[in-house]
């Protein structure tokens, strides 16, 4: 029994990592039931990426199609399943992005949206378990706002730490260190948590 299947699933019916050792059997029936499961958070990622166009729809697609494909190369000992699924979710509608906008297009864009509150905890609620959410969303408002605010532009821009510091204006060394600085506070402060999504 690997880890996934260990863990208590809040979802009721056949643990995530069952489903999808069925699917990479070909079953088609365990495909429609890990969408049916998680298809409403990774459609609100691609949305948060993509805008409320029809295009967030088109990469929720191509991800459960690269699901289909995949879903014998899962490996439980890198990720939780709703993490892989949230990563190939945010590839996929990053992908849409670059292709739909230049570069340039692409950022004005970003810049003339409002900063997000804290949108990256929901992210991490969405692929953690839900008795570590509360402390999640805890450690992340504590994070002083430069910090908090380079992994959400890595995250929802897709954008690296060149990128964030061009388009920030700050230094790419001063990037560099607020995202370590981040990453060693989550890390030092949800263990446990931070060792699912890895």
């Amino acid at each position: 029994m690997d880890r996934s299947d260990a863990a208590v699933d809040t979802e009721v019916g056949p643990s995530d990592a069952t489903l999808l050792r069925a699917v990479a059997a070909g079953d088609e029936t365990a495909l429609a039931q890990i969408y049916d499961r998680h298809a409403p958070l990774l459609l609100a990622i691609a949305r948060r990426i993509l805008g409320p166009s029809g295009d967030a729809e088109d990469a929720l697609q191509d991800s459960f199609i690269q699901v289909w494909r995949q879903a014998g190369r899962y490996d439980s000992r890198r990720s939780s399943v709703p993490t892989w699924l949230v990563l190939i979710t945010r590839s996929r509608s990053l992908d849409r992005l670059r292709n739909r906008h230049s570069a340039g297009t692409a950022l004005d864009r970003f810049g003339a949206e409002p900063k997000p509150r804290h949108e990256s905890s929901r992210a991490l609620e969405s692929v953690i378990s839900s008795q570590r959410r509360r402390r999640v969303a805890e450690e992340l408002e504590v994070l002083p706002p430069e910090q908090r605010e380079v992994l959400e532009l890595a995250f929802y821009s897709g954008l690296t730490q060149s990128e964030i510091a061009a388009r920030t204006g700050i230094a790419l060394g001063t990037v560099k260190t607020r995202t370590l600085l981040a990453m060693r506070k989550l890390r030092a402060a949800l263990r446990d948590e931070i060792r699912e999504l890895l």
